[in-house]
């Protein structure tokens, strides 16, 4: 094995570079003012801000903001592209920018100010970029020989802690996070960085997710990534409620990686009341180009592979023995976010943000961004869609050997429409990533599957999934459990959010999310999900783009939807000082209020945030 392992390596760290330009037709173009995406305004990603509001302002408030509303709006996303005269590649590149909207007895203040990182104080000292991110390669330090190169490899501190992707809290604390295992203790009142915390120096991984789940008992789990002798694996992670969360961590549970030299892509992960919930998908970090990559300077998107013609895996770990209960497979699909997880009925039920392929990932570059109104494929590159998968326990399959025999799922099949020819084309020392290897030119519709890749089930298969009303399929092939998901609603859905403090790993009825399609009518549509009859209901104006909803739910709700919305939101167009907060009845999705802020300086669109109750 350990010989195979060594071969395996050697290929792949000398394997010949990828050419896109002899790969990758130009992509089609149009002339003159033509916007292929009339209704989007693709700048509210491209802005930077200059000037922190390190002082809350003021705003002006229309219609009518509930009184019972006590507490912060923190909000956490790309802050800034440049440094000097530089500029990031990529948008998870950017500067980590925090915002707040502090409100209280109807009234709202607004105030932003970067996370002060290692990364942002480096930077700004050398007026470059001098620490290689996702999408961005630093300037290469004279100092540095290949030898020191290499040794930064097997060094946490060596790599950027820029955490601009969530926000969540440990205790009554709130930390900033990203995929390094660094996080930024920030004041909810200041937006102050207080401290930074590494979590290598307590559980030993070498990354985690951006969305641990915290418990209703304040308790903290989170997924990482660990190196043993036998290779990669995830690692489930508990940071007990208590005065030492981070002294007290441990790890619950360990599951290998399914491929030994490219451990998954992990952005989250999911929790039911008896289970851990790990999606490993195939798009992995390629370790042989991971060290390349720190050798030679490369960004780190370079180390990105995807495994089109190998399933996504779901496994369920028990939360009381860590032990791996059983795995399932799907076909091959992208996600970043888990909407929820919950069982019912002797089924696992698993709702999921999905992607048909890892292509959005390259529709957040610069250059992409920049020219997507020339580009008429970025939508349907984009395009994703929320899928429920129903995991039937029980039902461990006799052990055989054999061709694995896979049913062609139409809801994934119909994510991403065909594509005529390759659209999108990157410099090749910026972009030799995931979108530009030649397999994901495959043409392909629901009507014409591919018999190579999927082999349809025997007539008298029998669907496992007996859970009453759902269209979810599960199947039992001679390798395991074959899932096939049904469509939640026919929208793109991203950053999802439900009454997370209630229904976090439980039966759940509703989400809200913000649109991920740029060719609907308002790409700044927010939408609520009624899981249960698969309907929606949407909040929309003209050239206003709102981020994450976040529920708050009203004192003593009595239902489920009994509360509000609250979202940032920014203008497109000229008016990038523009920033306020907007005010939604959960049950109807209809405005209570808003309020406006006219800053100093351009705001950026944000990612992920939290609502602090009682910050103020």
């Amino acid at each position: 094995m350990a010989a195979g392992v060594f071969k395996s390596f050697m290929r792949d760290f000398f394997a010949v570079k990828y050419d896109d330009q002899q790969s990758d037709p130009q992509s089609e173009r149009i002339d003159g003012n033509g916007r292929h995406y009339p209704n989007c305004s693709s700048d509210v990603w491209l802005r930077s801000c200059e000037r922190e509001i390190v002082d809350p302002i003021e705003g002006h408030v229309s219609g009518h903001i509930p009184s019972w509303i006590t507490g912060s709006l923190l909000r956490n996303g790309p802050g800034s592209w440049k440094v000097g005269d530089m500029t990031f590649g990529h948008l998870f590149d950017c500067s980590a920018l925090l915002h707040r909207f502090a409100i209280k007895n109807g009234r709202v203040t607004y105030q932003n100010r970067f996370v002060d990182t290692e990364t942002l104080r480096k930077n700004r000292a050398a007026q470059r970029i001098v620490v290689t991110e996702f999408g961005t390669a630093a300037v290469p330090d004279p100092c540095h020989s290949i030898f020191d190169r290499f040794a930064a490899i097997f060094r946490p501190d060596s790599g950027t802690d820029n955490s601009m992707i969530s926000i969540y809290p440990f205790g009554d604390q709130y930390y900033t996070f990203t995929e390094t295992p660094f996080m930024h203790r920030i004041n909810p009142c200041t937006l102050a960085t207080e401290a930074r915390i590494c979590t290598t120096d307590f559980v030993g991984v070498v990354n985690h997710t951006s969305h641990p789940h915290v418990l209703p008992s304040g308790t903290v789990y989170n997924l990482g990534t660990t190196m043993t002798r036998s290779g990669p694996a995830y690692t489930i992670l508990c940071f007990p409620h208590g005065q030492h969360m981070f002294e007290d961590a441990y790890v619950v549970a360990t599951l290998p990686c399914r491929w030994k030299l490219h451990p998954g892509y992990m952005h989250t992960f999911g929790l039911t009341d008896h289970y851990f919930v790990i999606v490993e998908q195939p798009l992995s970090v390629s370790l042989t180009e991971y060290v390349k990559a720190q050798v030679q300077g490369h960004n780190l998107s370079a180390c990105l592979k995807w495994f089109e013609d190998s399933p996504t895996l779901f496994h369920l770990i028990d939360r009381s023995s860590g032990k791996l209960v059983q795995t399932y497979e799907s076909e091959a699909f992208f996600y970043l976010h888990i909407i929820n997880c919950f069982e019912l009925d002797g089924h696992v039920v698993v709702d999921i943000c999905s992607y048909r392929n890892p292509e959005m990932i390259n529709c957040m570059y610069l250059e992409a961004i920049s020219n997507m109104q020339s580009n008429p494929n970025y939508a349907s590159l984009f395009r994703g869609r929320p899928l429920r998968f129903v995991l039937p326990l029980g039902t461990v399959p006799p052990s055989s050997s054999g061709k694995r025999k896979l049913v062609r799922s139409f809801s994934l099949a119909g994510l991403s429409p065909p594509q005529a020819s390759r659209t999108m084309r990157h410099s090749a020392s910026q972009y030799e990533d995931i979108t530009y290897m030649p397999t994901n030119g495959r043409q392909e519709t629901p009507a014409e599957e591919s018999p190579k890749k999927y082999e349809k089930a025997d007539d008298n298969s029998i669907n496992l999934v007996t859970l009453e009303g759902s269209e979810a399929e599960a199947y039992r092939v001679t390798n395991g459990i074959f899932l096939r998901p049904e469509m939640l609603c026919n929208w793109g859905c991203e950053t999802p959010r439900i009454y997370y403090e209630q229904y976090m790993g439980k039966k759940y009825r509703y989400f809200y999310a913000i649109s991920s399609d740029v060719d609907a009518e308002n790409p700044g549509t927010l939408i609520k999900v009624d899981v249960w009859n698969k309907t929606s209901l949407t909040w929309c104006e003209e050239n206003v783009y709102p981020s994450e909803p976040i529920f708050v739910p009203a004192p003593e709700p009595k239902s489920e939807d009994d509360g509000v919305i609250l979202a940032s939101m920014v203008v497109g167009g000229l008016n990038d000082r523009y920033v306020g907060l907007i005010v939604l009845c959960a049950k109807t999705m209809t405005e209570l209020g808003r309020c406006d802020f006219h800053t100093n300086g351009p705001v950026p669109k944000c990612l992920h945030g939290w609502f602090a109750p009682n910050a103020i």
